[in-house]
């Protein structure tokens, strides 16, 4: 949970947010990169999103660190290719109010601010390894969840174990947010083949420099 020094920060996220539903996007962005935007920009087309919290992870538990950039890098790198767009929102959220995991991200978030729905969003990449997240049926639990494909992962995130054991829950991405969790939708959009994985591989560490 969220330490009680940050209280301020999400009372002010709160005040801000009152009766929107949002899109929480989180992610190492090592680097960002235009299929990270093209999810976000779709994710508010399709559930009709008043904003997408692009939320920069201080790290991924799951993930070496060997090869990642500094948090204030990614979020500007991030924040340059998101540009002006007003309904993308990048932030560092988790460094803001002390949580590591995403569930406990998710609990701050929801007890400090009830007036503010929430949906979770991920590429289909995310949901074949979700069930090693920390406390993953937790969060199947708190908030609707929409995945979006990624080439070469559609097969096997419809064959997750979060998958095979929400099932009954997965509904058409139009009634998700008729839905409350757990509900989660498989959202098919144009692919785009960004990669941070292979940038890295192509770049090194260059590309923060």
């Amino acid at each position: 949970m969220a330490k009680p020094s940050h209280s301020l920060r999400l009372m002010q996220l709160a005040n801000r947010w009152r009766g929107r539903t949002i899109g929480l996007y989180g992610g190492s962005f090592n680097p960002a990169h235009k299929g990270h935007l093209h999810v976000a920009s779709e994710a508010l087309k399709r559930l009709k999103l008043d904003a997408v919290w692009m939320m920069v992870s201080p790290g991924n538990p799951l993930k070496e660190k060997t090869d990642l950039a500094k948090r204030k890098r990614r979020k500007n790198s991030l924040q340059e290719m998101v540009g002006t767009q007003p309904k993308i929102v990048v932030t560092d959220i988790e460094k803001e109010i002390g949580t590591r995991y995403s569930v406990d991200t998710i609990k701050a978030l929801q007890t400090t601010m009830p007036k503010t729905r929430f949906v979770w969003i991920m590429g289909a990449d995310n949901l074949t390894g979700f069930h090693h997240w920390h406390k993953w049926r937790e969060i199947a639990e708190m908030l609707p969840i929409a995945v979006f494909d990624r080439p070469g992962y559609s097969v096997g995130s419809l064959n997750s174990r979060f998958a095979r054991q929400y099932g009954q829950n997965q509904v058409p991405y139009r009634q998700l947010l008729s839905n409350y969790a757990p509900a989660w939708a498989f959202v098919s959009i144009p692919r785009h083949s960004g990669s941070a994985t292979n940038i890295r591989r192509l770049k090194g560490n260059k590309w923060w420099r």
